[in-house]
């Protein structure tokens, strides 16, 4: 399919898009907070013509918008959730806009807008009959905290779709294709008795201790996991003043590894060691099932396309003022990060890559057969749907998401990435709407390579954790 057209359409939007991608950049909002922002790109597209249902999974800031009828349905995920303390200003230095406060760290608010762009152009495509079928904008709030999807997923969002496209900004641009980690997310809460530490203390049961003892034996479970595997936690809760005995004290783990089963075996040994820690120091503990997203496995008959389309549509046209800025932000990055930050590349790009400031043109994918030591909702989605998605660079080569550095390139020459992904991502619609083949092909990949149907990760009844300030 030819798509010119597709592209004349998204650089028709391009001036809303890019206002769309700096209003939310200048109103960051928290995971399952995100009102304002939900509201925005909701109502943008229901003005254009799109059904749109609210409250998906539970969640009021879930929504999806839909255009269209009959097969194919595809589905076009975006995100607008941003992370805490990040607020940074558009400059070369750390200068937070307002202390302590949020920022789009990793592009969120270019990652939504650009599939917005992309579900209008194919309205258009739709509209004057270049193509026939569906499509299905899904605004998916709290990725940060791997919540939004998975809950989406848990209530079906996503079970009529034929495929799902979705991107991501990065410091390069490529089909994404590694595998990533499943994951948990479980708080253990200890409850035991407050006294004076002082002149009383065998009243007490401290439930720090048992915080303290569960963490030590995290420690020594880490020799009996695979080496992919990664055990991380925090205490958000340590009690309060040290003369008080602590009765209330939470630790919250992220337990990740390249399968579902593997998490939920290293969970299920975590909880035993939470019991463990609860029976040396005679207090009691509860378990707080937060969220569970499943590995990310790639689609290569659709990333095939989505590079293709990459190529069509590239490279992002950064000015000379784009990469005056972008210099002066790589400089304050380590030689040490940008040099880890390119190390998958082939060789002879990385020697490319890593003599450029800005590296817009698409590269074939840099990461089949790897696992990524991170964690996707959309892995879930990936799970349900044959699913493609792609990093579109966005920021200085070597800048590592939820840095400052990037806050400030989402927030100016970022949302050229934004517009550039709208094409792509209309592009591979428009080529799933009009190719049998092509989908057939993605279909048939699907069922050989993904292990088992669906099942959530979450226990019944488990209910988005709003009080989760991530």
């Amino acid at each position: 399919m030819n798509h010119n057209e597709t592209f004349e359409t998204v650089e028709s939007l391009e001036s809303e898009l890019v206002s769309l991608t700096r209003e939310l950049w200048e109103n960051p909002e928290l995971g399952l907070h995100e009102t304002a922002s939900a509201e925005l790109l909701s109502s943008f597209l229901e003005d254009a013509g799109f059904e749109v249902t609210e409250g998906i999974g539970g969640m009021p800031t879930a929504f999806s918008a839909t255009y269209g009828e009959g097969a194919p349905h595809i589905g076009i995920l975006g995100e607008y959730d941003a992370l805490p303390g990040l607020s940074q200003a558009v400059s070369a230095t750390r200068d937070p806009v307002e202390q302590g406060d949020p920022g789009h760290g990793c592009g969120h608010n270019l990652f939504g807008v650009a599939g917005v762009g992309a579900a209008l152009a194919t309205k258009h495509a739709l509209d004057s009959g270049q193509a026939t079928g569906t499509v299905t904008f899904f605004g998916c709030p709290a990725e940060e905290i791997l919540v939004g999807k998975v809950f989406m997923a848990r209530d079906g969002a996503f079970d009529d779709l034929d495929a799902a496209l979705t991107w991501h900004p990065s410091h390069l641009s490529a089909p994404f294709m590694a595998q990533t980690l499943a994951m948990n997310s479980v708080e253990y809460n200890f409850s035991g008795e407050s006294a004076h530490a002082a002149d009383s203390p065998q009243s007490g049961r401290s439930a720090l201790d048992a915080v303290e003892l569960m963490n030590t034996g995290a420690e020594f479970m880490r020799e009996h996991v695979s080496d992919d595997a990664r055990i991380h936690y925090t205490i958000p809760n340590g009690g309060g003043a040290p003369n008080v005995v602590p009765a209330e004290a939470t630790a919250w783990y992220y337990v990740r590894a390249p399968t579902r089963e593997e998490v939920d075996r290293i969970t299920a040994w975590l909880d035993d060691v939470a019991e463990g820690a609860a029976l040396m120091t005679q207090t009691t503990v509860e378990r707080q099932f937060h969220t569970g997203c499943y590995d990310y496995i790639a689609n290569h008959a659709l990333s095939e396309k989505v590079l293709e389309n990459m190529r069509l549509a590239g490279p992002i046209p950064y000015t000379e003022e784009d990469h005056e800025f972008a210099a002066e932000l790589q400089e304050t990055l380590s030689q040490e990060t940008i040099e880890a930050r390119t190390s998958q590349l082939p060789e002879e790009q990385r020697k490319e890559a890593r003599q450029s400031v800005l590296y817009p043109d698409a590269q074939p994918s840099y990461d089949v057969g790897t696992v990524l030591n991170g964690s996707t909702d959309v892995g879930d989605v990936s799970w349900v749907t044959p699913t493609a998605q792609f990093w579109a660079a966005s920021w200085p080569v070597g800048t590592p998401s939820h840095t400052w550095q990037a806050v400030a390139s989402n927030g100016s020459f970022g949302a050229k990435a934004a517009i550039y992904a709208a094409k792509v991502l209309a592009a591979t619609t428009l080529d799933l709407c009009t190719d049998e083949e092509l989908l057939a092909t993605a279909r048939d990949e699907f069922e050989a390579t993904v292990p088992h149907e669906y099942e959530t990760a979450l226990p019944e009844g488990t209910e988005p954790p709003f009080h989760l300030t991530l």
